[in-house]
């Protein structure tokens, strides 16, 4: 199970760091990851994170904004985002994978969302 928080309400230009947490005890055997979904539009892949932390993987838009972290220890993945455009307003899911990680994995699990909003 995935619970995901931090969202809110923020100024273009302003950060946030959404949080989302794992339960069960095999979450560092985990791909993790963050997807976006905006009203009446498709879920957009944002970010990945491999098991180890050591690798990840942005969609084109949010590099150099925005950063995908891990503490195993916590089970906990985060997403860093910075400078953001009101174009970045969405629900934001994290994803959990036991067989892979990045961009076009079918992702196994799915928290309930946060919503990002970023006024102009």
């Amino acid at each position: 199970q995935l619970q995901a928080f931090g969202g809110g309400l923020v100024q273009a230009g302003g950060s946030l760091r959404l949080s989302c947490v794992a339960s069960g005890d095999t979450f560092s055997t985990y791909g993790v990851g963050w997807f976006r979904q905006v009203s009446g539009k498709d879920r957009e892949f944002v970010a990945a994170i491999s098991w180890s932390g050591t690798n990840t993987y942005y969609t084109d838009s949010v590099k150099s904004r925005f950063a995908i972290s891990r503490d195993n220890t916590k089970n906990t993945v985060y997403l860093q985002m910075n400078s953001l455009k009101p174009e970045d307003t969405a629900v934001y899911y994290c994803v959990a994978d036991r067989v892979g990680w990045g961009p076009k994995v079918k992702y196994e699990f799915w928290g309930q969302g946060t919503l990002v909003t970023v006024s102009s």
